[in-house]
């Protein structure tokens, strides 16, 4: 999948696509600079893959257009009361917009218009050939000669001599006049023939000369036309191209539209992340989402990332102080301002289970959960933490007989039996109602490695199945202290999960991908994107990888500012050493104990 992008705030993160026992997925990450926000974007389907991303960028532009044409506009403008009026403007309808967050949805028809998905644009490049008589008449044509006439032979009867009385007398008088005559006819006649031969030779090189302009002309002509019909070519070519790909998207969107109607999970997935695509917010709101979905119990499980307090808008008005030519600005109260906040919280809550409920024409979703996640800095620590603080169970059947126009949403947050702090402005972290799915089919049985390790034991020599088994002990004692626990997987039929732990912990945990790389070599950076790629299937909220060897350049540098720790063989060893056990790694040794075997 190739996306470009010229936009110098764009940044796009391609990486391969990874297989896994349910087909192949693509992914991809995406960011705006000038936004400060990103966006980690997948989808089986390539095409359709790169269309969702290059919407996303589109709207990311149009968002930081706006802001930027906002910021330009109040740089222009002066103190006046012009400025404040515009300002106040501008401040009510953003005050208005977050007011009116849930009354905004129920005028619309959140269901998905298949037809709109569908890709109507035109090829729209015109056909070179169109332009080829114009290109033609622009060359220069020679212009047709115009020959020099020959001039008439010269007549004898205006040379004969005329003779007097004494030459009639005197014939030797007469013969003079005779053969002067004579003489000067025969230089005419010279003269004549020299002139004709030069007029002669002047047309013909006036012909020669415009023969060879005709035949450039000609091989100009010819040029062009094929210079053309190479043009037309490629061109009919690309369009070609277009009209497949299109065709293709479209027939893509059709297969899509019809494993929907026909209740298929994945389809069902895609749908409602479409559904909630197009569902619009305020600028300064994330929109951010992760869906889980069961079609047994047909439960859609929704993280959604929620506005954090500063998002929301809080100038309340503008003054002109004419006395001082100043603008004076106020602010609601922090009281108003918590209050704005845990309303706007219920609010998107309720407005996002009734987008997926009313856009569920299929009825494959009879229940939802939403867990509404906050990141924030946490004061104490100066740290970024992501919150769970709402969290909402609700029958399809239940919710749908809910009056949204005239509730008032934290009333009706709880009587859906919602859970959250009294004050959601706090952002007290609590515990989802639906947690992360532990029952996998991939799990085994496992079994202690440690017992049998002693202080000279090479690792690097450790059968493969034993070291998988020797990090799950490991990482469950890691993950023990707060009720975590640690899974081992299938070997060689799991796309590349070795091991995956469960933490509880409502603000650090999650699912964590464990893979193990007994390596007696450097691991290279595709086995950091394919634990990356897992991380990203898989759902969960970070990676682990674990070599006995160490790990190139390349790979640390990709594992920078993702959700990846890089463990090596000295990480291993201290790690062995806190939970009580000795070891050592030893890889020249290890690589001889290979070569023997073979």
């Amino acid at each position: 999948m190739a996306i470009q992008s010229k936009n110098k705030y764009h940044k796009i993160y391609e990486y391969d696509e990874y297989t896994t026992r349910g087909g192949t997925i693509y992914y991809v990450q995406i960011e705006h600079i000038g936004l400060k926000t990103h966006r980690l974007l997948r989808d089986k389907d390539d095409s359709i893959l790169r269309k969702k991303a290059i919407s996303q960028l589109v709207k990311w532009d149009e968002i930081w257009e706006k802001n930027e044409a906002r910021r330009v506009k109040q740089e222009e403008k002066s103190n006046n009361q012009a400025s404040a009026d515009e300002l106040n403007r501008i401040a009510r309808l953003a005050l208005n917009q977050v007011e009116n967050i849930l009354i905004h949805t129920l005028s619309i028809n959140d269901a998905i218009n298949w037809n709109d998905l569908k890709d109507r644009e035109r090829f729209v490049k015109p056909n070179p050939m169109d332009s080829y008589l114009k290109e033609v008449s622009k060359l220069s044509i020679p212009v047709r000669p115009t020959y020099s006439s020959q001039p008439p032979e010269p007549l004898k009867s205006k040379f004969e001599p005329e003779f007097t009385f004494w030459d009639k007398l005197f014939s030797s008088s007469r013969q003079k006049k005779v053969d002067t005559s004579n003489k000067i006819y025969q230089t005419e006649i010279e003269n004549w023939k020299s002139s004709c031969a030069s007029i002669i030779t002047a047309n013909e090189n006036k012909l020669r000369f415009y023969n060879e302009e005709v035949k450039r002309l000609n091989k100009q002509e010819e040029n062009l036309k094929i210079e053309f019909q190479n043009l037309e070519k490629r061109w009919k070519e690309e369009k070609k191209v277009f009209l497949d790909q299109q065709s293709s998207y479209n027939e893509k969107i059709e297969l899509l539209k019809n494993a929907y109607l026909n209740s298929d999970p994945e389809a069902i997935v895609q749908y409602s992340e479409m559904v909630l695509n197009n569902s619009v917010y305020p600028d300064t709101f994330p929109k951010d989402f992760e869906l889980d979905y069961n079609s047994t119990s047909k439960m859609m499980v929704l993280d959604y990332t929620l506005p954090a307090p500063n998002d929301l808008p809080k100038l309340l008005e503008v003054k002109f102080i004419a006395s001082r030519n100043e603008l004076k600005e106020s602010y609601i109260s922090e009281t108003q301002s918590a209050k704005q906040y845990d309303t706007s919280i219920y609010n998107i809550s309720l407005r996002t289970v009734h987008e997926l409920f009313e856009a569920d024409t299929i009825n494959g979703i009879d229940v939802i959960v939403f867990n509404g996640w906050v990141e924030v800095i946490n004061k104490a620590t100066g740290k970024k933490v992501n919150s769970c603080i709402v969290s909402l169970q609700v029958k399809k059947s239940e919710f749908m007989e809910i009056d949204l126009a005239h509730v008032d949403p934290k009333t009706c947050f709880k009587n859906l039996k919602g859970v959250g702090s009294s004050k959601l402005s706090g952002i007290t972290a609590i515990q989802p109602l639906i947690t992360i799915n532990k029952h996998d089919k991939r799990f085994v049985s496992s079994y202690e490695v440690t017992s049998t390790l002693t202080e000279g034991y090479n690792l690097a020599s450790m059968g493969w199945e034993d070291f998988e088994h020797l990090l799950r002990e490991l990482f469950e004692k890691e993950f023990s202290s707060n009720g975590g626990e640690v899974k081992v997987t299938r070997a060689s039929r799991d796309g590349g999960v070795d091991g995956i732990a469960f933490d509880p912990d409502p603000i650090r945990g999650g699912k964590i991908v464990i893979q193990a790389k007994r390596y007696t070599n450097t691991v290279g950076v595709s086995a950091v994107r394919d634990l990356y790629g897992t991380v990203v299937n898989e759902g969960a909220t970070k990676g682990i990888l674990v070599t006995t060897a160490d790990y190139g350049p390349d790979a640390y540098e990709f594992a920078k500012n993702k959700p990846i720790t890089l463990l090596n063989g000295n990480h291993l060893l201290f790690l062995l050493e806190k939970h009580g056990h000795k070891a050592r790694i030893d890889l020249a040794e290890a690589k001889r104990e290979q070569l023997a075997k073979k």
